[in-house]
C-alpha cells in the first residue's frame, strides 16, 4: 500500500512510519515545514492545504497531528491552541481525501470522548460524555466524518494514554517515581485506561488492512483503578508509592486538565478490535510495563 501520514514526528507517528515501512508499505510524509526528503510533502491547512500531487495514488491517510493535551494547565488560549490544532487541520485532511478519491482514513481521536464513566465500561456504542475533551473529541470526529466523502472509508481512532520506553505519559510519571514521590491521585478508585506504543501502532496496522470502520477504540482490555496502576509501576520501579495526592491538591495544581485527564474515570473497552480478532501484544500492567521497563 501506498500511505500518507500526517503527524508523522510524535511519539505514536514515528512508530507507524517505521512499522509500516518494515511491514512493505510506502508511505509518504505530510509535514508543516518545508518538505526535506524524497518521501516529504509540505502542507498548512492555514494556507495552501494539502498539494493535490502528494495523495496521488494513495491507498490510505493517517492523520495524527494535535498539540498534546497534557502539555501544560488549561488556560482559555491553551484551550483554543488545541481545538485549533486539530479541528482546521483535520477537516483540510478529510476535504484532500475526498478530493483524491482516497478509499481510507484513518483519523485520531481519544478515549476523552467518553467523559467520566465511573465504573461503566464505555465501549464504542456509547455516546459522547462530558466536559471539555469530550466536546473536542466531540467535534475533531466531526470534523474527519463531515469532510472525507462517502466513498471513503473513515476510521477513528479513540487512543487511549499510550504507554513508551520514552516520553509520554511514562516519560513525566517516572521521576516523580524514582523519587519516591508516587501513589494514588485522589481516591485512587478512577479508572485508568492505557494501551502501549506496539500495541497501539499494530492496532492501526490492522485496522489499515481490516474493513472496519466508525469509532475504534485502541486501548488495552486491562483498565484499571489509578491506585493499582500507580502500584504496579512502583513495582516495575522498585520504588514506594506510599505518596497520596488529594484531589484539592491535583486540582490546585492542574486546574481543569488535572481534574479530566487524572480524576475523572476512564473504564473503557476495545470492544470493536477484539469482536474482529485482533489480539494484544500487552493486554494487561504487568505485562505492559514489563516491556516498558526491558
Amino acid at each position: 500500500m501506498r500511505i500518507a501520514v500526517a503527524g508523522s514526528q510524535g511519539l505514536i507517528g514515528t512508530a507507524v512510519v517505521s512499522a509500516l515501512r518494515e511491514a512493505g508499505h510506502t508511505v509518504v510524509r505530510l509535514v508543516r515545514r518545508e518538505a526535506l526528503d524524497d518521501d516529504e510533502f509540505s502542507w498548512d491547512p492555514e494556507t495552501f492545504g494539502v498539494p493535490a500531487e502528494s495523495l496521488e495514488g494513495v491507498d490510505a491517510v493517517i492523520g495524527l497531528g494535535g498539540v498534546g493535551v497534557g502539555n501544560q494547565r488549561w488556560t482559555g488560549r491553551f484551550k483554543q491552541e488545541l481545538r485549533d490544532s486539530r479541528i482546521t487541520p483535520t477537516e483540510v485532511l478529510a476535504e484532500a481525501v475526498a478530493a483524491a478519491g482516497v478509499p481510507t482514513f484513518l483519523s485520531a481521536s481519544a478515549t476523552g470522548f467518553y467523559g467520566n464513566t465511573g465504573s461503566h465500561v464505555a465501549t464504542e456504542s456509547d455516546a459522547a460524555g462530558e466536559g471539555f475533551l469530550a466536546g473536542l473529541v466531540t467535534d475533531w470526529e466531526r470534523a474527519a466524518t463531515a469532510n472525507a466523502g462517502s466513498s471513503t472509508r473513515v476510521v477513528l481512532l479513540r487512543t487511549a494514554p499510550v504507554l513508551a520506553r520514552r516520553g509520554g505519559l511514562l516519560g513525566r510519571l517516572r521521576p516523580i517515581f524514582w523519587f519516591g514521590l508516587g501513589g494514588p491521585i485522589g481516591s485512587g478508585e478512577q479508572y485508568f485506561s492505557w494501551i502501549t506504543l506496539p500495541d497501539e501502532v499494530r492496532a492501526i496496522a490492522f485496522l489499515l488492512e481490516s474493513s472496519i470502520s466508525g469509532p475504534v477504540n485502541l486501548c488495552s482490555p486491562g483498565a484499571l483503578p489509578f491506585g493499582e496502576f500507580a502500584s504496579a509501576l512502583g513495582r516495575s520501579m522498585h520504588r514506594p508509592t506510599i505518596m497520596k495526592v488529594p484531589a484539592f491538591a491535583a486540582k490546585a495544581v492542574g486546574g481543569e486538565m488535572a481534574e479530566e485527564m487524572i480524576l475523572f474515570s476512564q473504564r473503557v473497552a476495545p470492544d470493536v478490535l477484539t469482536e474482529h480478532g485482533f489480539s494484544f501484544r500487552h493486554p494487561d500492567i504487568d505485562t505492559a510495563l514489563g516491556y516498558v521497563n526491558a
